[in-house]
């Protein structure tokens, strides 16, 4: 569509290449909104052109064509008037735009669009900032950079465990362990007491500590005190946990504090690395498992516990802007009865989940960790699965849930992309 206009208006007109018209002067000051002309700016780099349409702004700036709606350009305005600079909020009472509503004037300057609207009221923008907030531009950007991983590229990256000191009191050990946490959705902090009151100490440094049924901080023995498999000595299929809660949690802490016994490793893999290849060879079951609904559930009745918690939501969850997968639920244990989709449609989602269900059972995406008085494991349960080995003998693990906003606010103050 732009590349049918450009062409129009260039037809017939020798020497004006590249994306700037040499018939229009420099600075042509506003132009009055009537759509359908198209306009270019004053030389700069990186080049741009615009337009206007019925109801929205043609703009296209570097390598990216952005359309954006009257209204919307209305309500984002950032000026005094219109929004608080001090606090970072919107003044303007969006209900007050008029929905029609229409610039009378449009001027682009190399590096700013500015409106005027019927009220007299001028908006400007920043083309940058256009370029960064439209829905065009973020389709072209991740939320949440990230290095998916099997075994062996995980192995070969050499992650570094943190020091506890380095953790607690500075903030380059702390913003290298949220890098790597971020990056790789595992990290590791070595040295630390192996003690409750200490794995707590570490955890409230990046974050407030989630109380859910099991408490804030609990101890994790085989005596099935709760009524879940994990309170055995069995072994544990990969899995991420809480899906039964609306908002599964987001990240979780493991010390094992003690173990007189064999086996008991750590089971890690990468769900979104598992989810990508499910991606790439067969699109069709990655749609099929960010669409369908399921519920999970976990019914409590053991001793003074007493508890029936119901979360519902897809396999996999998406930004829907930019197919971004941000969550994995998955625990084969915890799903409920599926009830939530038609019987032309259940069949089709057992083929899409035994083909993730395959990746992620793949040998070579399995990353085995022992688990040592001392060493603090950090899980991003949005991202990685979960699992455990049976074992023998006595073995206590301690640990939490964190808040994923609060790790993430940590990340984002130490300047990181979270």
């Amino acid at each position: 569509m732009w590349c049918q206009r450009l062409v129009w208006l260039l037809r017939g007109r020798r020497g004006s290449t590249g994306c700037h018209w040499p018939w229009l002067p420099r600075d042509p000051g506003p132009v009055l909104a009537a759509p359908g002309r198209c306009h270019s700016t004053a030389p700069a780099s990186p080049c741009c052109a615009w337009q206007l349409q019925q109801d929205h702004l043609e703009l296209r700036y570097g390598s990216t064509v952005m359309r954006l709606d009257f209204v919307w350009l209305r309500d984002h305005c950032r000026s005094a008037s219109c929004y608080n600079a001090k606090t970072n909020q919107r003044s303007l009472d969006t209900a007050s735009v008029d929905l029609d509503i229409r610039p009378q004037a449009v001027r682009v300057d190399e590096s700013t669009l500015f409106l005027t609207w019927p009220d007299g009221h001028v908006t400007r923008y920043g083309l940058e900032w256009l370029a960064r907030n439209s829905y065009e531009g973020q389709k072209q950007q991740v939320m949440h950079p990230r290095i998916l991983w099997n075994a062996e590229i995980y192995r070969q990256a050499q992650v570094p465990s943190i020091d506890c000191q380095s953790f607690l009191k500075t903030d380059e050990g702390l913003k290298e362990f949220l890098q790597n946490f971020l990056l790789y959705g595992i990290a590791f902090v070595e040295n630390v007491t192996p003690t409750k009151e200490d794995t707590k100490i570490l955890a409230e440094r990046i974050s407030i500590i989630r109380e859910t049924i099991y408490g804030r901080m609990w101890y994790f023995t085989s005596d099935f005190s709760r009524g879940d498999t994990a309170y055995t000595k069995l072994a544990l299929d990969r899995h991420t946990d809480t899906t039964y809660f609306q908002e599964p949690c987001g990240i979780q802490v493991f010390h094992c504090l003690k173990h007189e016994g064999t086996g008991g490793r750590t089971l890690l893999v990468d769900g979104f690395h598992a989810a990508e290849q499910v991606l790439r060879q067969a699109p069709e079951h990655f749609e099929l498992l960010a669409k369908v609904p399921l519920k999970h559930e976990y019914v409590e009745n053991v001793g003074g516990c007493h508890n029936h918690m119901i979360g519902v939501g897809p396999v996999l969850n998406v930004y829907p802007w930019n197919n971004e997968l941000y969550l994995i639920r998955y625990n084969n244990y915890d799903r409920a009865v599926i009830n939530t989709v038609p019987h032309d449609v259940v069949r089709r989602w057992y083929h899409a989940h035994r083909a993730l269900t395959a990746e992620l059972r793949r040998p070579h995406n399995e990353l085995w960790v022992k688990l040592k008085p001392g060493k603090v494991l950090f899980v991003d349960n949005w991202r990685v699965l979960h699992g455990r080995e049976a074992f023998t003998g006595y073995r206590q693990l301690c640990g939490c849930y964190l808040t994923r906003d609060d790790v993430l606010n940590t990340a984002r103050l130490l300047g990181l992309q979270a």
